[in-house]
């Protein structure tokens, strides 16, 4: 059996001019998973990334600390969803980001407000009723995402780890495949992904199976305070 671990990368910068930048916390999530998977799986035969920032930023401290001294190899197909365009399509004011954070400021809790925000925006993506809509769209979303998986394993060959780092949406679109879980119910994996979390592949000539979902014991106990989800 090969094992690939896709990682979520560690908390970005939400909030900020520029969301796709680890905060400090985010590279301290990244060190920290880089060390308990130094004891866990010492052997790496390769490791993937996505092209965003956070992805390389993600992959770049787990590594140095887990010892793997190669670079990642970077493949685009493991970006995140466009959560711009999921956010437009549904209140095209919020094209205006400093609008949108005016006025979700005013709830009290901007970051509730957003997220209930983008809860409705990301079913609407989802429902299949508006695909037309979309730069990209849900099922095509999909399918890049598991076609990177499919790409991995080909380059793997039998019997290797990998360690890929990329977002929640992947990560979410590769476990409903693998689980066959209704488009509707897809994003309840996302919503429940940590930073840094981990959810384990196993493949084989019989195919691919999904052994662990978002596992982060390794942030549990006397470092809960750093489990984030955004």
């Amino acid at each position: 059996m090969g094992a690939i671990y896709l990682i979520r990368h560690g908390q970005a910068s939400f909030g900020k001019t520029e969301y796709d930048e680890l905060s400090e916390l985010g590279v301290e999530q990244s060190r920290l998973l880089g060390e308990a998977l130094r004891s866990r799986s010492p052997q790496v035969d390769a490791a993937f990334c996505g092209t965003q920032r956070r992805h390389r930023q993600t992959a770049d401290a787990c590594l140095r600390a887990h010892g793997y001294s190669q670079a990642p190899e970077e493949i685009a197909d493991l970006n995140e969803y466009n959560h711009d365009d999921i956010v437009e399509r549904y209140e095209p004011r919020y094209a205006d980001r400093q609008a949108m954070f005016a006025e979700l400021s005013k709830t009290g809790n901007l970051r509730r407000a957003f997220q209930e925000m983008f809860t409705q925006a990301v079913a609407r993506w989802v429902s299949g009723q508006h695909d037309s809509d979309y730069r990209e769209s849900w099922p095509s979303f999909r399918g890049r995402c598991t076609q990177a998986l499919d790409g991995i394993v080909q380059r793997l060959g039998s019997s290797k780890t990998a360690l890929v780092f990329t977002s929640g949406g992947p990560i979410s679109a590769i476990s409903q495949t693998l689980l066959r879980i209704p488009d509707a119910y897809a994003f309840q994996i996302n919503w429940t992904l940590v930073n840094c979390g981990v959810t384990k592949v196993i493949y084989s000539e019989r195919g691919k199976y999904l052994l662990t979902l978002n596992e982060h014991a390794y942030f549990e106990g006397e470092r809960r305070e750093l489990i984030t989800y955004r």
